[in-house]
């Protein structure tokens, strides 16, 4: 939910109204900015709730269902006329999650808030419907709340690693087996920090979980031959470097 995703998303020809869920990985402003853009009029498309889950929050971050009344409270929020798409009660939902349940009026869908827990030790499974699952687990990020999400239907596994510093092992075990892995490669090779795996620490990762295939996103400025070579003394399987509207074959 990026800069661009609404756009794409329509250049995609999806239709909103088969959209099953959303899952926020963390609310820095390049993973959620265009999150009002792809709300606002969509009950003119959608009249069944929009499940939508992002992290638990700490002292970096408000918790996803803070964040989102912060945006769309109809009286204080920054875009009230979405303000439809909050809902004032609570109920139980998976292991972990929290389910905020909205009404409908005129701006939004309806959504359907989970708030996942990023301390919790083991995955949370946060969706299911007809055969399609859906992981989530807390990853290192600096101190930012950050998900990873696993999408397993039938038989092929899609693993989404968000922004992490690779630092986790538990990461490596969410993602054995995938068939596709799709890790950020957002910084050089000789560049350290506390927000982001370095391009060897990506090639680890999908060595040693046994994906499939791995492809790189989220791109950052810098020389990508440089990155990928590095990677590659790590990462010995099929690779793509990944693109707006890229379609991916499964392995």
């Amino acid at each position: 939910m990026g800069g661009g995703a609404h756009h794409r998303f329509g250049q995609s020809l999806a239709k909103l109204e088969d959209l099953w869920m959303v899952g926020i990985s963390h609310l820095h402003p390049d993973h959620v900015s265009d999150l009002p853009a792809f709300l606002w009029q969509s009950h003119e498309l959608r009249k069944e709730p929009l499940i939508i889950f992002g992290p638990s929050g700490n002292d970096a971050a408000p918790d996803f269902s803070t964040f989102l009344s912060r945006l769309f409270d109809e009286k204080t929020g920054a875009f009230p006329v979405l303000g439809s798409t909050l809902g004032a009660s609570q109920r139980a939902g998976a292991a972990g999650v929290r389910l905020d349940i909205g009404r409908v009026v005129a701006g939004g869908v309806r959504l359907d808030v989970g708030v996942i827990d990023v301390a919790k030790a083991d995955p949370s499974t946060v969706f299911h419907r007809e055969g399609t699952t859906v992981t989530a687990l807390g990853i290192p990020h600096g101190n930012m709340p950050t998900l990873a999400y696993r999408v397993q239907t039938g038989n092929v596994s899609v693993v989404f690693s968000s922004d992490q510093n690779g630092t986790d092992p538990k990461f490596v075990q969410f993602a054995k087996g995938a068939n596709v892995l799709i890790m950020h490669l957002a910084i050089a090779p000789d560049v350290e920090t506390p927000l982001h795996a370095t391009p060897a620490v990506v090639g680890r990762i999908a060595q040693e979980a046994g994906v499939g295939q791995l492809i790189v996103s989220h791109i950052g400025l810098f020389n990508l031959d440089a990155a990928i070579a590095d990677l590659r003394k790590f990462y010995t399987g099929p690779l793509t470097v990944g693109a707006d509207m890229q379609c991916t074959p499964v392995q």
